[in-house]
């Protein structure tokens, strides 16, 4: 799949390709340790990340995975990343994963418009007829993020992966697929607009 990622621009949220100029910023966002409960920490040392940063950006220039950098509208600021990844273009099929915010930017309406823009650039640019997501099983927060959208809960594969700084992981998988896309659509636009009409 070509433009895997490519600039996506929301109200809120502008979701960049991810270049070497994100990591100071990323850096600095990546500092909560809340963020790290379920996903290897990579905010616990520049060694650590600067290996991620260097593992992204090699998985994106090679055409496997499409990662972002997750920037604030309203400041500028870099709030987090995001990617496609498990991608398999025979089967019309990506997976939208290793999402992490700052908390600065939760409940924020951020990952809801950021899985929109996301979600409708894998259906209606790369022409993707499914969108997995998946999480750790005991990751709550995670899995009602990803219910809301709605997507449909597929099951959970036991003793899935080992994720470094967490242990053996059992994973929750959900999907959307392009029939359920227009209502997931509709969806996350009503969720974004009520939260404007709040503000």
């Amino acid at each position: 799949m070509e433009n895997l990622a490519t600039r996506l621009e929301g109200e809120l949220v502008v979701l960049e390709p991810l270049t070497e100029e994100h990591a100071d910023g990323l850096w600095r966002a990546a500092q909560a340790p809340e963020i790290w409960r379920w996903l290897a920490h990579i905010g616990g040392s520049r060694e650590y990340f600067d290996r991620w940063m260097a593992i992204s950006l090699t998985a994106a220039r090679e055409g496997r995975e499409g990662v972002f950098a997750t920037r604030r509208r309203t400041d500028g600021e870099l709030v987090g990343s995001s990617r496609y990844l498990n991608v398999r273009p025979a089967d019309r099929v990506v997976e939208i994963g290793w999402t992490w915010l700052n908390p600065s930017a939760w409940r924020s309406g951020v990952n809801v418009e950021a899985k929109l823009l996301m979600l409708e650039h894998a259906f209606e640019r790369l022409g993707c007829v499914r969108v997995e997501l998946k999480t750790d099983a005991r990751n709550q927060r995670s899995r009602a993020a990803m219910e809301a959208l709605p997507a449909r809960f597929e099951g959970i594969l036991r003793k899935h992966m080992i994720v470094p700084d967490v242990g053996v992981r059992d994973s929750a998988y959900f999907s959307v697929i392009d029939e359920e896309w227009p209502g997931v659509r509709a969806n996350l636009e009503r969720r974004l607009s009520r939260g404007r009409e709040g503000a």
